[in-house]
């Protein structure tokens, strides 16, 4: 099968018609996309899998759910030592308690659903354009280049920024209450960090800065998470929320820290320690 074809199967391509890279329903797609993304930071293209599959992406995702990694802790919005010294009012002394989860991309078969998704050349290119970048690559990182984020009944996905500029998702599984998408657009740039807004927002006085977003199953979502503030709100109910994160970058090799990875993942492997020491950074922001 051809990776048009392998595109086609996965994707409702009746609605997103992104066969032909460059071909009007492509530019029109691209050019929808790239207009939230400059509004609002975010972007969501909804049924983006094919109506017919979504009960297979959730279930296929449900029998991994099990192998999540899971480490209740205290941390702050910036995921750096909470220990860290920092002025009287600085927002990252302010504490929450981090309860989700996360599937590594060595416990996702490579004929799962998002797997073949990730993978695909017709669907990195269609990213790469959204975010106005000549190509996106895979990550190089063996357990967080695609994984699948759980959030439990009773737990949040906590106030946090992103560590790369983009990210691009995909709920599989909503939660029968709560577990709601929250952002503040554009709350910090590359050259200014404006603790004061993020400060109003950790402390329930920003409410005027926040969106929320209700996504269903196979619905698509393209985030600049590192200048927008973003959490998962507490999930009720009895049925965890599930959501694919397919991780790509604009240079290749790109692995995550010994420290990072351990924290989500609860291991590394020899290809994080091999990578120690080897990242750059994009700026100079706090996390």
């Amino acid at each position: 099968m051809g990776a048009a074809e392998d595109f086609a199967e996965v994707v409702d391509t009746g609605r997103y018609p992104l066969t032909d890279p460059g071909g009007p329903g492509w530019d029109a797609a691209v050019s929808r996309t790239r207009e939230a993304l400059a509004e609002s930071g975010c972007c969501v293209l909804p049924d983006f899998i094919r109506p017919a599959l979504q009960d297979a992406l959730s279930a296929e995702c449900a029998t991994i759910a099990p192998r999540a990694h899971y480490d209740v802790e205290t941390v702050n919005a910036y995921n750096i030592d909470i220990g860290t010294p920092l002025p009287e009012d600085h927002p990252g002394r302010i504490t929450i308690e981090r309860g989700n989860a996360f599937v590594a991309r060595d416990h996702i078969p490579a004929d799962f659903i998002v797997h073949r998704l990730y993978s695909s050349e017709l669907f990195q290119r269609f990213v790469a354009a959204c975010f106005g970048l000549p190509r996106v690559h895979e990550l190089a990182d063996p357990l967080s280049a695609l994984c699948l984020n759980v959030v439990k009944p009773g737990m949040e996905h906590p106030w946090h920024f992103d560590t790369n500029e983009f990210t691009v998702s995909l709920l599989t599984r909503e939660s029968e209450e709560g577990g709601v998408f929250e952002y503040c657009p554009n709350i910090r740039s590359a050259e200014a960090e404006n603790f004061g807004d993020v400060r109003r927002v950790l402390t329930g006085d920003g409410g005027d800065l926040i969106r929320r977003l209700a996504l269903r199953p196979g619905d698509l979502q393209l985030f600049k998470g590192r200048y927008s503030l973003h959490r998962v709100s507490t999930v009720g109910g009895n049925t965890a929320r599930h959501t694919a994160i397919l991780a790509y970058s604009e240079r290749p090799g790109v692995i995550g820290s010994v420290a990072r990875t351990k924290q989500l993942f609860g291991r590394v492997l020899p290809a994080h320690l091999a990578a120690e020491g080897r990242a750059v950074r994009v700026d100079r922001l706090l996390d």
